[in-house]
């Protein structure tokens, strides 16, 4: 699909899945040939979004799909698949688009979600480093005479910063005020995009310095976060959300190239007593259970995404804290689905998967770099507080 006089396709909720499988598939075939010359998908992320896959929650009001978070997160589990660095890049997008649906003015929706109808593509600046924790934010807004501002700051790991038309960035309002977005266009004077994210694993997703020096902002591009967490809200679960869904990408990649190799290149051991690898009983019971892991985590992804929707449907502190739990459940097993299966695949698949011509490390290198954005741990934790004594998850972005 391409873009019809201005404009993407808007899609249903079945073409988006069977469009983001189409394009899965096509994603998957250059996958390790990127990652290990860390080929920066260009192509591939404008034909993601020349596609319609990155307008499908624009509201209705502005013509959009305004699809179900369900659909999302199956749509964001299928691309992962295919290549996670691709599933990742857009994530920034749907966090900040959905930013704009709860807290911009009908002005600037009017603005942006147009934008996004005609293929524009959205990222992230909201990271840094040298701060006492990942909620810390140093970067400042000043202000620069009636309706203007002035954006000064360095943020990291700014996920398809590259590739972006629009760069939301996280600052304060003023030195002490409370945190705000600018809404940045990616060619905006003072605004720098450094291409240095060199990290182990998801390596060609663009995650590198935006330096901000003296940007000008207007006052009609910049919207309240602080306000995000003071209602109860999906805010958070919904990126979360997003998150297992390419870690559930993950997993099933993995789990599906072990397979092909383990049928294909494998050879089997001596004292199995068999002709052929996939006959080994401890290679099959391997994989067995390495497929009770990832369709558990596939199970719980799906079921978060509806408890998502419901909450958003009626949304209260307790459907939000549901929201929450539920998604905190989906990505505490797919983070384990992930690392597990993208290990373990060495183990039944035999010395020659660990050749570097194989790539199959790469899943292990995109899970565990993945995986890092939030603990997993934490995640228990909140659920654990809750069936223990029913006390309800804090809201914040990262949960």
């Amino acid at each position: 699909m391409t873009v019809v006089n201005g404009q993407v396709a808007v899609l249903t909720s079945s073409e988006a899945i069977e469009l983001a499988a189409a394009l899965g598939d096509e994603f998957a075939k250059g996958a390790a040939e990127r990652d290990r010359n860390r080929a920066l998908p260009f192509a591939e992320v404008d034909a993601l979004a020349a596609s319609g896959l990155l307008a499908i929650t624009v509201p209705a009001l502005y013509g959009g799909a305004d699809m179900p978070y369900s659909t999302v997160a199956e749509v964001f589990r299928l691309i992962s698949k295919g290549d996670p660095n691709i599933g990742q890049i857009p994530h920034s997008h749907f966090v900040f688009l959905n930013q704009l649906r709860l807290q911009g003015a009908p002005a600037q929706q009017a603005r942006i979600f147009p934008e996004v109808l005609a293929g524009r593509k959205v990222a992230n600046a909201q990271s840094e480093r040298g701060t006492k924790h990942v909620r810390e934010i140093t970067t400042t807004l000043t202000p620069d005479g009636d309706g203007r501002w002035r954006l000064n700051g360095t943020k990291y790991y700014c996920t398809g910063a590259l590739f972006a038309d629009w760069i939301p960035v996280l600052a304060h309002l003023g030195l002490d005020g409370p945190l705000h977005v600018a809404w940045v266009p990616h060619d905006a004077d003072g605004l720098e995009i450094l291409d240095d994210w060199n990290a182990v694993g998801q390596r060609t997703t663009a995650s590198g310095t935006v330096r901000l020096n003296h940007v000008a902002v207007t006052e009609d591009l910049i919207t309240d976060f602080a306000a995000e967490f003071t209602v109860p809200t999906t805010y958070g679960a919904v990126g979360q959300l997003l998150h297992a869904a390419i870690d559930a990408g993950i997993a099933r990649a993995a789990l599906g190239e072990a397979s092909a190799f383990v049928t294909t290149k494998s050879r089997p051991y001596p004292d199995a007593g068999v002709e052929r690898a996939v006959e080994d009983p401890l290679v099959v019971h391997a994989f067995g259970e390495m497929e009770l892991s990832v369709r558990s985590a596939e199970a719980l992804l799906a079921e978060a995404g509806r408890v998502v929707d419901n909450a958003n449907a009626d949304l209260d502190d307790q459907s939000a804290a549901a929201a929450t739990l539920a998604v905190a459940a989906a990505r505490a097993a797919t983070t384990q689905a992930a690392l597990d299966v993208s290990s373990r695949l060495f183990e039944v698949a035999g010395t020659r998967s660990a050749l570097a011509t194989a790539a199959l490390d790469r899943h292990w290198r995109n899970a565990r770099t993945h995986t890092l954005h939030d603990p997993a741990a934490w995640k228990i934790q909140h659920l654990g507080r809750w069936a223990v004594d029913g006390s309800l998850p804090p809201r914040h972005g990262q949960l």
